[in-house]
């Protein structure tokens, strides 16, 4: 082979050939040479650097137009192990066996399962600082791996099941888990003695507010619209003795009960006030059934009884029937007599409080961190959300980051209820708490936790689990309404927005218009807010057609207005819930389709029969008619005609012919005579009753008790 004959790509092979020879031992040894192959081979054998293509042999060892051999590549592959770039070796090609038996049956080996824990919204249990992995455990019914598993989730790891967990850690897993939980406080720590927390409960207008004003001095039931307290009122009032006692000034009307439920649920003490011209009502007795089922001690306040009729020991009759044992006979409830007007008898209940409260022995832990709850809460245009919480125990300081209910926040400032900035709130001290993030519902508990983060955390969950509890109630209602709609095959929805001063307005009212709901209008109430009604409020009344309620806010602007009238949207305000709840209930009987019934528009008796013989085919055939006189209501000619002999039904049927006086008439009124004419029917005899059914729709009534309590009946 010579040199022109060796194709460029072929020169590679024909230079490994040249340069090498294998002798019989099968060792490659170089062959030496001399020229330009002997040079080329020299130079591939010597340990210079060599370049990949495109090489040219001069002094420097290259070459140009070179294509890359086998110790070039050998070189490259040498350097990438020295740069740690390890080539991957080829793995052997196996030829694949054919195979004639079938392949061995292996046992089955189930997957490692999944952590599924089932939701238990009814469960309760109880958690607490410090707890450990086993305690919650037991508690929860989950297993340890699962709660590790949570934990991880969470970014916690707690490597032994002996290893305690904070109290907020043991909320986020026991939510994961869908388990209500109820927080134990520890009472660790420096116990001092406490203010007395006194509720005033009783009925509507039998003066609890005015009572307040004679204690503090102050005048709010002349501020309240309608003389009624619409919200509680939370302040501390400095007795003549020096010291002093924190007071929840709680609304009597029926449509605040949750309202005196919580106020129950914070108290010490339950001040009853009953009017002694009046006596007990039943939102006396509802109050005292509050008090009750919250364990807390009653002091009865008669009140009014400076008046003519007053009759204290007429009401002491009343409460003692009720179960109420009064020292008086020979029970613990102390009674005193008062007029909160003419501020008589204060000094009694006065002294009656502070026994009761000695009796109590009430104290409290100071240190550590504060446990407090919402008594209410309203949106600020200029601070935002503001909270007034009521703290059992504990120092709420200024600066914490605290959560509250499914909301979160650091405290910007606390103020006392003369409206004083407060650097820290003390137990049975109410306070006002500004800088939450978003606005809690009135009852929501006060917690204490070390970060932001944690905060942040910790409202997410219970975000996510009220979400996941408001689901179930929806689907809960809505098979309800699917049973209800089987009974009930008309039934109208009534959507509507809420919006009041203060959260536990809202809610209040909420519930009150939620009892209006009857098997024929349902009441979807679609938003609920607190503050003045917005352009917000408008575009979603007009995407589901709904009314907004207004509660104790002001009047909207013009331009609100002039929207809400464009788009055919009716907005309700008051200040006084009687004439919402009455405005609402004409609103809904309006809207009601009613339910179809039959009745009876009238009777008359048969006097007299005629009969009609030998008439044409044209005209039909022979007829009897019966001569009546309506004794009772009205005949109409569209109505169904019912045939009785002594008391027993005959025939029914629709009526052919109604005529008076040879005239066809449409309606005959009482005492007047007519003759009938019932299709398909001839049997009469004189004597026999003949009333007229009619179909009427019947619509439901609204009824409104004179406690205050509303039904729509059908």
């Amino acid at each position: 082979m010579s040199w022109r004959m060796l194709r460029r790509k072929d020169f590679h092979t024909g230079l490994v050939n040249l340069a090498f020879r294998t002798d019989h031992g099968g060792v490659k040894q170089f062959s030496g040479g001399s020229g330009t192959f002997g040079k080329l081979a020299e130079f591939f054998h010597s340990d210079k650097p060599k370049v990949a293509a495109n090489c040219t042999a001069y002094k420097h060892y290259t070459i140009r137009n070179f294509h890359a051999g086998v110790y070039m590549l050998a070189w490259n592959r040498k350097r990438e192990e020295v740069a740690g770039l390890k080539a991957p070796k080829k793995e052997k090609r196996v030829k694949k066996e054919n195979r004639t038996q079938p392949p061995v049956e292996a046992p089955y080996v189930a997957p490692k399962p999944k952590i599924v824990t089932k939701s238990s919204p009814d469960k309760t249990i109880d958690i607490f600082e410090g707890m450990t992995l086993i305690d919650l455990a037991k508690r929860t019914g989950a297993s340890i791996g699962a709660l590790q598993d949570i934990l991880a989730d969470l970014g916690e790891k707690v490597e032994s099941e002996f290893n305690s967990i904070s109290v907020d850690l043991a909320e986020l897993v026991a939510m994961e888990l869908g388990v209500n939980i109820r927080r134990m406080h520890t009472g660790e720590g420096t116990v001092e003695p406490r203010p007395a927390v006194v509720t005033v409960m009783g009925h509507v207008d039998h003066g609890k507010t005015s009572l307040l004003d004679s204690l503090r001095q102050t005048s709010v039931a002349a501020k309240e619209a309608g003389g009624i307290t619409q919200h509680i009122g939370a302040f501390v009032v400095e007795m003549t003795s020096g010291a002093s006692i924190t007071f929840l000034d709680t609304p009597g009307h029926a449509a605040f009960s949750a309202m005196r439920a919580r106020g129950a649920a914070v108290t010490d003490i339950v001040v009853l006030v009953v009017a002694a011209d009046d006596g007990v009502m039943p939102q006396t007795l509802e109050a005292m059934s509050h008090a009750k089922s919250a364990n807390v001690p009653v002091v009865v306040a008669i009140n009014k009884c400076d008046k003519s009729g007053a009759d204290p020991e007429r009401v002491r009759i009343q409460l003692g029937s009720e179960g109420l044992l009064l020292e008086d006979m020979g029970g613990d409830v102390q009674v005193v007599e008062i007029s909160a007007l003419a501020k008589l008898g204060l000094d009694k209940l006065e002294e009656a409080l502070f026994l009761q409260a000695e009796m109590m022995d009430l104290k409290a832990r100071i240190d550590g961190p504060a446990q407090a709850f919402v008594v209410e809460a309203r949106v600020d245009r200029g601070r935002g959300p503001l909270a007034t919480a009521i703290v059992k125990a504990g120092t709420l300081v200024s600066g914490q980051h605290i959560v509250v209910g499914a909301e979160w926040g650091r405290i910007r400032s606390l103020r006392d209820t003369a409206g004083n900035i407060t650097e820290f709130a003390k137990p049975a001290m109410p306070v006002e708490i500004e800088g939450l993030r978003g606005l809690p519902m009135a009852g929501d508990d006060v917690v204490v936790v070390d970060s932001e983060e944690r905060a942040r955390m910790l409202s997410q969950g219970r975000k996510k689990k009220q979400e996941k509890d408001r689901l179930h109630k929806i689907d809960e209602d809505m098979t309800e309404e699917s049973e209800m709609a089987e009974e009930t095959p008309e039934r109208v929805e009534m959507p509507i927005i809420v919006k009041a001063d203060v959260q536990g307005s809202v809610q209040a009212v909420t519930d009150a218009l939620r009892s209006l709901n009857s098997p024929q209008v349902f009441v979807n109430i679609v938003h609920v807010g607190v503050g003045p009604i917005s352009h917000h409020d408008i575009d979603l009344a007009q995407a589901c057609r709904a009314y907004i309620v207004g509660f104790n806010i002001r009047t909207p602007p013009s331009a609100i207005t002039l929207a809400a009238t464009q788009a055919n949207i009716k907005i309700l305000l008051h200040k006084v819930i009687y004439h919402l709840l009455e405005e609402m209930g004409r609103v809904i009987v309006e809207k009601a389709p009613g339910t179809a019934e039959t009745q009876i528009s009238g009777e008359a008796e048969i006097l007299n029969i005629f009969e009609l013989k030998g008439r044409s085919k044209s005209k039909g055939p022979d007829i009897k008619i019966a001569g009546c006189r309506i004794t009772d209501g009205h005949f109409s000619k569209s109505g169904t005609m019912r045939l009785l002999r002594s008391g027993d039904v005959v025939f029914e049927g629709p009526c052919a012919s109604l005529k008076r006086e040879k005239q066809d008439t449409e309606t005959i009124n009482k005492g007047n005579d007519c003759g009938l004419v019932i299709q398909d029917c001839d049997d009469f005899q004189v004597g026999d009753i003949v009333q007229c059914l009619e179909q009427v729709i019947r619509k439901p009534k609204f009824i409104s008790t004179q406690s205050g309590a509303v039904r729509i009946e059908c």
